[in-house]
C-alpha cells in the first residue's frame, strides 16, 4: 500500500444550477450554503463547470472569453451590501421558472442592475486601491475583453465579430476605451465575489475543480483579439474549424465549428497565451479538468467549407513541447485530462508522461459482446479501473443514472442489478458506492444522481441546441441530512476523505493524545 497517496471524492454541481430568488444562481448564499454541505458529507472537492461569459446556446463551453467570468453569477445582494445598489433595486424581481434558467429573461433582469452597480461604483470608488491592481494585472485579456463587449452591446447586437466594421488595433481599443470602463467593474465584482467563495470553500478544506474546454468559441474576445493564433485563409477568415471523425454514432461525424490553432505560431511564442489562460484559470481553481485531452496530441480539423466533418483529418499538435511549458511554469500540473473517445497510444502515453490523471465513466462500462453477452473486462467497470483515474457515473454530457437505467433494455437493466447487487430503487447509490470503492484516485459524483434524479435534471445533450441544456436548477435543501449522511458513510468507508494514510494516522495519534 501507498501510504503517501490520498484519495479524493467530490460532487459535481455548476454554479448556475443553485435556485436564486434572480433566476440564476450565483456567488451568493446559496453557493456558500452549498459548500457547508459539502464540509458535512466529507468530500473535499466541488467541480463546477467552465466560469467564462456564455453566448449563443448558452454553453459554457463556448464562451465569450476563456479569461472572464460570467457576469450572470455576481451577487446582487453583495451589491447591495455595498451600496452599490439600493434595496429596492432588486426587492420586486420577476418571477422565474424554479426548475431551469431562462438564461434571456435573466439577461434582462439582470445586467442592467449590474451595469448601475458599475456606474455607481465608477462615481464614486474609481480610485479604488483593488480595481486599479485588479486591471494591471489582468491587462493582458480585460481591456479587449471589454471593448469587445460594450462594441457587442452598443453597437452590433452581434457577437459575430467577422462581420463588424471595426477590427482589433489599438484605435479601436482607444476610441472605446472609457465606455468599456463598465466591464471592468463587472469582472473586478466577479473577480471579488468568486476569491471570497473560493476562500470560505478552501477554509472548509476543499478544492474547487475548474474546467477548462481546449477550443474557444469562434465569436469570442480571444479570437477578435488574437486572430493571428488561430488557422485563417487569405480573407482572414477561418480556415479550418474542430470536430470528430465518423464513428458509430454519427455517420458524417461531428463539426464542432471552434476555430483551430495555428500550433505553429503558439509554439514560436513559446506558448505565452496558453500559459496566460492556464494561468488565470490557476488562479481561480485549484484543479483543472482540460476538455478533449487528446487534441494536445492530435486534432480532427475540418475544412471550414466543409458542411460536415466526414472529411477531415487528423492534424499533429505539439503536445510534448506545449505541457513541457505549462510544467517550467506552474511545476507540477494540477490537471485531470478528460481522455475519453478513441485515445492512441501516443495520447495515453501524453497523458502518462505528464502524470495527469484521466477519466472513467461508470455508465460507458455495460457493453455486450458480439454474441450477445456482457463484457465483464470493459476498462469503463470499476473493477479495471486504475489508480490515475478519475471516475465518474456519468458527467454534465451523459443521462442522469436514473435517467440511464431506464433507458436500457431488460437484459442490460437485469446485468446492471446483478454487477450492483440491487434493485432499481437502490441503483444510484449502489453505483456511487461501487464508484468509491473503486481503486480510481478520484471519484466525482453530480449532484443529480446523490438526488437520485431522472433526466429532468440532466445538464446537457450534446449535438442539440435547445433551452432546456444548461439550465437545470434546484432547491439546494434537496441535498438534505439523510443525502448527507448516506454520502458521509460512503466517504469513510473507501478512505476518501483527503488524507493520506500517514495523514490519518499522525490525525488519530493527535486526537489520542489530546484525550490523555
Amino acid at each position: 500500500m501507498d501510504t503517501t497517496r490520498a484519495r479524493y471524492s467530490g460532487i459535481l454541481m455548476h454554479v448556475t444550477s443553485f435556485r436564486t430568488r434572480y433566476g440564476i444562481g450565483d456567488l451568493g448564499r446559496e453557493a456558500y450554503r452549498f459548500a457547508d454541505k459539502l464540509k458535512e458529507s466529507g468530500v473535499t472537492l466541488w467541480q463546477v463547470l467552465p466560469l467564462g461569459p456564455t453566448g449563443y446556446g448558452n454553453s459554457p463551453y463556448a464562451a465569450r472569453s476563456t479569461f472572464a467570468g460570467n457576469e450572470l453569477l455576481i451577487d446582487l445582494e453583495a451589491l447591495v451590501s455595498e451600496k452599490l445598489l439600493g434595496a429596492n433595486d432588486i426587492a420586486f424581481p420577476p418571477v422565474f421558472d424554479p426548475d431551469h434558467v431562462e438564461f434571456d429573461r435573466v439577461r434582462e433582469y439582470k445586467l442592467p442592475l449590474l451595469k448601475k452597480a458599475a456606474a455607481n461604483f465608477l462615481l464614486s470608488r474609481k480610485a479604488d486601491k483593488a480595481y486599479r491592481s485588479f486591471k494591471k494585472a489582468n491587462a493582458f485579456w480585460l481591456d479587449d475583453y471589454a471593448v469587445f463587449m460594450t462594441l457587442y452591446d452598443e453597437k452590433y447586437q452581434d457577437a459575430r465579430w467577422m462581420l463588424w466594421d471595426e477590427k482589433h488595433d489599438s484605435t479601436t481599443i482607444k476610441r472605446w476605451e472609457a465606455r468599456a470602463e463598465v466591464y471592468k467593474v463587472l469582472q473586478f465584482f466577479f473577480q471579488k465575489q468568486w476569491k471570497a467563495l473560493k476562500d470560505y470553500v478552501n477554509s472548509l478544506g476543499i478544492r474547487i475543480i475548474g474546467d477548462i474546454p481546449i477550443f474557444v468559441g469562434a465569436d469570442s474576445a480571444d479570437t477578435w483579439s488574437h486572430i493571428e493564433l488561430f488557422k485563417t485563409d487569405e480573407s482572414g477568415a477561418y480556415s479550418a474549424v474542430s470536430g470528430v471523425p465518423p464513428d458509430n454514432f454519427s455517420a458524417t461525424g461531428q463539426r464542432w465549428g471552434n476555430p483551430v490553432y495555428d500550433w505553429g505560431r503558439h509554439q514560436e511564442s513559446g506558448f505565452e497565451w496558453w500559459l496566460e489562460r492556464i494561468g488565470r484559470q490557476l488562479e481561480l481553481c485549484d484543479i483543472l479538468r482540460i476538455d478533449h485531452f487528446r487534441g494536445f496530441d492530435a486534432y480532427w480539423e475540418v475544412k471550414a467549407s466543409d458542411p460536415t466533418a466526414e472529411f477531415g483529418r487528423w492534424t499533429k499538435a505539439p503536445g510534448k513541447a506545449f505541457f513541457k511549458a505549462l510544467r517550467e511554469r506552474f511545476g507540477e500540473l494540477p490537471i485531470i485530462a478528460e481522455d475519453l473517445g478513441f485515445m492512441t497510444d501516443s495520447v495515453n502515453k501524453l497523458r502518462k508522461d505528464n502524470k495527469l490523471p484521466g477519466m472513467k465513466i461508470f455508465q460507458f462500462g455495460f457493453t455486450r459482446l458480439p454474441d450477445g453477452s456482457w463484457d465483464p473486462y470493459d476498462t469503463f467497470l470499476p473493477h479495471n479501473w486504475e489508480e490515475d483515474f478519475v471516475a465518474y457515473p456519468g458527467t454534465h454530457d451523459n443521462e442522469t443514472i436514473m435517467g440511464w437505467y431506464k433507458g436500457l433494455d431488460d437484459g442490460m437493466r437485469h446485468f446492471v442489478r446483478e454487477y450492483l447487487g440491487c434493485g432499481d430503487e437502490e441503483l444510484p447509490w449502489a453505483m456511487i458506492r461501487a464508484m468509491m470503492l473503486s481503486h480510481a484516485q478520484y471519484a466525482i459524483v453530480p449532484l443529480q444522481d446523490v438526488l437520485g434524479l431522472d433526466n429532468s435534471a440532466r445538464m446537457n445533450t450534446p449535438s442539440t441546441c435547445n433551452e432546456l441544456n444548461w439550465s437545470w436548477k434546484v432547491d439546494v435543501a434537496a441535498f438534505d441530512d439523510y443525502r448527507i449522511s448516506r454520502l458521509r458513510h460512503l466517504v469513510k468507508i473507501s478512505g476518501r476523505n483527503g488524507l493520506t494514510y500517514d495523514e490519518r494516522i499522525k490525525q488519530i495519534e493527535a486526537g489520542a493524545s489530546k484525550k490523555e
